[in-house]
C-alpha cells in the first residue's frame, strides 16, 4: 500500500475492477448534478456550490500522482486532505481504462456497457470494419453509435451555465459529440498559452450564478505515451499542470469548486514484455481482428472459434493477462450492465494485461513505439484522482 498521507492505494499491478455506482468517472457528474440541484444521486458526497469547474488532467493516475508528489505539491496537498473537502478514497476509471471511454463514461454519467464506447477501437457493429473511437476515421455518425444525451446538455437545457474549455480543434468532434456534447465551447487556440487558458475558465466559470465548466489538458498523456511516466519529460509536465491548476483556484471567485480527476492512470512497459501477434502463430489461428490497445486487447473470432482461441491465448499470455471469453467479462463486472446491442461491440474474446506487459500488433504502427501504456484493470491504471477544493 502506499499513500500522502490520504488515500491509501495498493501496489500498481494489484487487479482491480471498476467502482460503478460506487465511486467511478460515471458517477461524477451526476454527483455535481445533484449539488446544482437536478434529479440523480450523489455517492461521492460532494460539498455544496453553485458554481464548479471539473478539470480532467488526461492521464493523471492516482497512484502516479502519489508517488510523485514532490512534483505536485498543490494536488498532493489536497490528496492528503488538506483542503476543506477529504478526498474521495478509491475512485476508478471504467474498463477498459482508456480516454474514450473514460470520457464518455464521464460525461453520459453511463457504465461502458450502456453507451458503447468500447474501447480506444472496435469492430464497427454495422459494417464490421476496423473502427477507431478516438479519430472516428470513416465514421460520418458517431452519434449513432452513442445515442444517449450527456450529462452536461441535460445541465445546459436546464438553464444552467454549461461550458467547455479544450483545444479548438476538438470543437465538434466526433470524441466531443458522443461524449461531451451540450455546453458552450471556449476554445484555446494556442495550447502553451496558460494566461489564455486561465481567462477561459474563468470566463466559463462566472458566464452565470450556477453552473459548471468542463476544463481539459491533454500533455500528462501525451508525454506519457512517448516518454515514459518515468521521466523527466512527464515530471515537468506534471509540475506545470499542477501550478496551472493552482493558478486557476487562485484565479477563480472563493465560491466556485474546483474538482480534479484523471480519465486513466499509466505504467511504462519494457520492451522485453511486449508480445508481437504476428510473431507467435498461436495468437493468429481463428482471428478476424485484433482492435483495442497493447494493455487491453478486443479479439474477434471466426464464428463458433471463440473458446479455442481463448485457451490459445492463454496458454501463450495467460500468465501475464486475464483472458476472458466476453460473456465471462461481462458477468464479471468489468463493464457494468451491457444493453444487447453493445454486447458484441466487445471482443469475443477480451486480454487484459498484467504487471507491465503488452500484447501489440503490426497491423497498428502507431503502438509500436508508445513507452508508457493503459487500458487494463491494474490499480496503476484503474485508480484516478478525485480531490476538491
Amino acid at each position: 500500500m502506499r499513500s500522502v498521507a490520504g488515500p491509501m492505494y495498493p501496489a500498481s499491478g494489484q487487479v482491480t475492477l471498476p467502482q460503478y455506482g460506487r465511486g467511478s468517472l460515471c458517477d461524477l457528474l451526476p454527483a455535481i448534478g445533484a449539488r446544482l440541484g437536478q434529479a440523480g444521486p450523489d455517492v461521492l458526497g460532494l460539498p455544496e456550490a453553485d458554481r464548479w469547474v471539473l478539470v480532467l488532467v488526461d492521464g493523471l493516475g492516482a497512484l502516479q500522482l502519489a508517488d510523485h508528489a514532490d512534483h505536485a505539491p498543490y494536488l498532493a496537498s489536497l490528496l492528503r486532505g488538506e483542503g476543506d473537502h477529504a478526498p474521495f478514497d478509491g475512485f476508478t476509471s471504467g474498463l477498459p481504462s482508456t480516454t474514450v471511454t473514460s470520457l464518455t463514461s464521464l460525461g453520459t454519467g453511463l457504465v461502458p456497457g450502456r453507451h458503447g464506447i468500447v474501447g480506444y477501437s472496435a469492430r464497427h457493429p454495422r459494417t464490421g470494419a476496423f473502427l477507431n473511437m478516438l479519430s472516428w476515421d470513416g465514421e460520418d455518425d458517431p452519434v449513432s453509435l452513442q445515442p444517449h444525451p450527456t450529462r452536461l446538455q441535460a445541465l445546459a437545457d436546464a438553464g444552467l451555465a454549461v461550458g467547455m474549455v479544450a483545444p479548438a480543434r476538438f470543437e465538434g468532434s466526433g470524441l466531443t459529440q458522443v461524449a461531451l456534447a451540450g455546453p458552450r465551447f471556449f476554445p484555446i487556440h494556442q495550447e502553451r498559452d496558460e494566461d489564455q487558458r486561465v481567462e477561459a475558465v474563468v470566463r466559463a466559470a462566472t458566464a452565470g450564478p450556477r453552473g459548471v465548466v468542463y476544463a481539459y489538458e491533454r500533455e500528462l498523456d501525451h508525454t506519457g505515451h512517448t516518454a515514459g511516466v518515468d521521466s523527466g519529460e512527464w515530471r515537468h509536465q506534471l509540475r506545470r499542470i499542477d501550478a496551472l491548476i493552482e493558478r486557476f483556484r487562485d484565479e477563480l471567485p472563493a465560491d466556485v469548486r474546483i474538482v480534479v480527476t484523471g480519465d486513466h492512470g499509466m505504467i511504462d512497459i519494457p520492451e522485453e514484455h511486449r508480445v508481437i501477434v504476428e510473431d507467435v502463430p498461436a495468437l493468429q489461428g481463428d482471428v478476424e481482428m485484433v482492435a483495442g490497445e497493447g494493455r487491453f486487447r478486443q479479439v474477434y473470432t471466426v464464428p463458433g472459434r471463440a473458446r479455442a482461441v481463448a485457451e490459445r491465448w492463454r496458454q501463450e499470455v495467460g500468465d501475464h493477462a486475464l483472458v476472458r471469453l466476453r460473456e465471462d467479462a461481462v458477468a464479471e463486472g468489468w463493464f457494468g450492465d451491457v444493453d444487447p446491442e453493445v454486447l458484441p461491440r466487445y471482443g469475443d474474446v477480451v486480454v487484459a494485461m498484467l504487471e507491465d506487459w503488452a500484447v501489440m500488433t503490426r497491423r497498428l504502427p502507431g503502438e509500436l513505439s508508445l513507452v508508457g501504456m493503459h487500458g487494463s484493470l491494474t490499480a496503476g491504471e484503474m485508480y484516478v484522482p478525485l480531490v476538491v477544493d
